[in-house]
């Protein structure tokens, strides 16, 4: 049976680096952002995850689209989308922000990157919130200008990525501190480059502003890389739930509150500073939480997800599954779970109900901390 494909059109966008990974392997992609996000190549997924884990790789995720606020008010206008204190922020340093809404539900959990106070790059999730900040920006009249500029992300991931990315830009950039970024050269372009990625294994990102310089430093990667032992990937499933890495639309949405997905560090309401929903977070501190995520370890080696599974608790539902795969380091399936309150508790044991090729259809698992590793 033939695989379906994803149709490509201006709407759903393809990204520089296309050409190069669809000559690499690429299987699969997924959407993000109105743009294909490469999401599997030839090697298994264990494969690709033992790879990671010992070696460097080189992904596409252009999908991470960058709201550009700038403007007299684009301070004020980025610290009313956040309850993270950002008063004290520094430039050049990236801050991960929960953004929530009126209700104090999250709409998107970015990475937000100071240029200065008059300028600010949010490198968002999937979801809308260039829209949502242009709400913003217009019901409080703020002079501000918002804009998707052309940057295309490069993602280079796993413990060989600072050999690799030292060999191209020099040891210097070996003195680059995590969630900093600054512009670094390479064949008479700049990139600005992020110690960052959604990957445990360290890593840096590269915001690529000039298409054909992305191309050129992509194709050098791999023109060098063989010694490193380098190969194109994605952002993995395995090794991200193993980290804890959120993901927005799966593992968290719009039911969701920042309390209740472990993000309290991120939300200071002892500050003069505004923003949207204070008020309602302020009584769900107050009030306590009724759901919290958690993650799941299930006494299966396999499973297939294509939306939530309830968890049950003495024929009660008491959660539901979000995310899950098989994990080698546990030889068993793990997970993210929503689980409501009493049962959000280490060694919670639970039993969830799958059609599978054990023709078992009931399993039973237990609830953990996050992350896993």
């Amino acid at each position: 049976m033939n695989s379906p494909t994803v149709a490509k059109s201006r709407r759903l966008r393809s990204t520089i680096y296309s050409s190069r990974i669809e000559k690499q392997g690429l299987k699969s992609y997924t959407v993000y952002n109105h743009m294909l996000l490469p999401a599997g190549f030839s090697d298994s997924l264990e494969e690709s995850y033992y790879h990671l884990k010992e070696h460097v790789q080189v992904w596409d995720v252009a999908a991470e689209r960058q709201i550009q606020i700038t403007g007299k008010d684009a301070s004020e206008l980025i610290q009313l989308m956040t309850p993270r204190n950002l008063s004290k922020s520094i430039e050049g340093k990236c801050y991960y922000c929960p953004i929530v809404d009126d209700n104090g539900f999250l709409i998107n959990d970015p990475v937000i990157l100071k240029f200065n106070d008059s300028k600010w790059w949010v490198s968002i999730a999937d979801s809308d919130l260039l829209l949502f900040a242009k709400g913003l920006a217009i019901g409080k009249n703020f002079d501000v200008n918002i804009s998707e500029p052309n940057v295309n992300i490069m993602a280079v991931q796993g413990p060989k990525s600072f050999s690799l990315m030292s060999r191209v830009f020099g040891k210097e950039i070996l003195d680059l501190k995590f969630y900093n970024f600054k512009y670094y050269d390479f064949n008479g372009s700049s990139y600005l480059v992020a110690r960052s990625g959604w990957s445990k294994q360290g890593g840096f990102e590269i915001y690529v502003e000039d298409d054909d310089a992305g191309l050129k430093l992509y194709d050098e990667f791999f023109k060098i890389g063989d010694e490193f032992k380098v190969k194109p990937g994605c952002p993995h499933l395995i090794e991200r739930i193993e980290s804890g890495l959120l993901s927005y639309g799966n593992d968290i949405d719009l039911n969701d509150n920042p309390f209740e997905c472990g993000f309290d560090k991120f939300v200071d309401l002892d500050n003069e500073f505004n923003f949207l929903g204070k008020e309602k977070l302020k009584k769900i501190k107050q009030n306590g939480i009724s759901k919290k995520l958690m993650g799941a370890i299930i006494d299966i080696k396999e499973i297939q997800m294509t939306g939530s599974l309830s968890l049950f608790f003495d024929n009660k539902v008491i959660g539901e599954l979000r995310s899950a795969v098989y994990s080698p380091t546990f030889d068993k399936v793990i997970g993210i779970a929503m689980i409501d309150k009493p049962y959000f508790k280490v060694d919670q044991e639970f039993e969830i109900n799958l059609i599978d090729k054990s023709n078992k259809n009931i399993h039973k698992g237990k609830i953990c901390e996050l992350p896993f590793v």
